[in-house]
């Protein structure tokens, strides 16, 4: 009967110990640290921003056009016409018509602009991701960044060996 029981609780130890070898290891990582970290990301802004600034650009000359039109009109009115007055109302109006398009325009344009230089950083980091994980076994990492843990050990950061793995100090 004791050799039962010693037998007994010898299995029972083997499978809590095959359990915990086989449990899915955890880890985490700040993703926004990450992406900021990388040197891509500095000429992916940059692009952004250039594109930005020639939007800007246009959308400055357009208002320095609007407001031409507008003082000109002003100055003119009360020696001008009913028709002329007519025709350079219109004027204006179509204009704050296409500046207002011009600047939906814009930002759809900016939104694009900003996925597809983007597109390429966040996929190298996504896979730098995955093979670290791989490589040390981690089944699931979650990003700390999003706020979804509220308590995780500090060595299961992820984030330094990716780091490493993406040449970034």
């Amino acid at each position: 009967m004791k050799t039962i029981k010693v037998l007994v609780a010898a299995v029972v130890l083997l499978i809590f110990a095959g359990n915990a070898n086989a449990q899915a290891k955890f880890g985490h990582i700040n993703v926004n640290e990450l992406i900021a970290a990388m040197p891509d990301i500095k000429v992916a802004d940059k692009a952004v921003q250039d594109f930005g600034a020639t939007l800007d650009s246009q959308l400055k000359t357009m208002g320095t056009e609007y407001q031409t039109k507008v003082a000109d009109f002003q100055s003119k009115e009360k020696t001008m016409t009913e028709a002329i007055k007519e025709t350079k109302i219109k004027e204006i109006q179509d204009l704050e018509k296409r500046i207002g398009e011009f600047q939906e325009n814009a930002r759809q344009q900016l939104g694009k602009k900003q996925e597809e230089v983007y597109a390429p950083v966040l996929k190298k980091a996504e896979e730098a991701i995955k093979t670290v994980a791989k490589e040390n076994n981690i089944a699931y990492v979650f990003d700390s960044s999003k706020g979804v843990l509220i308590q995780f050990p500090e060595g299961d950061n992820i984030l330094p060996l990716v780091k490493k793995k993406l040449g970034i100090q």
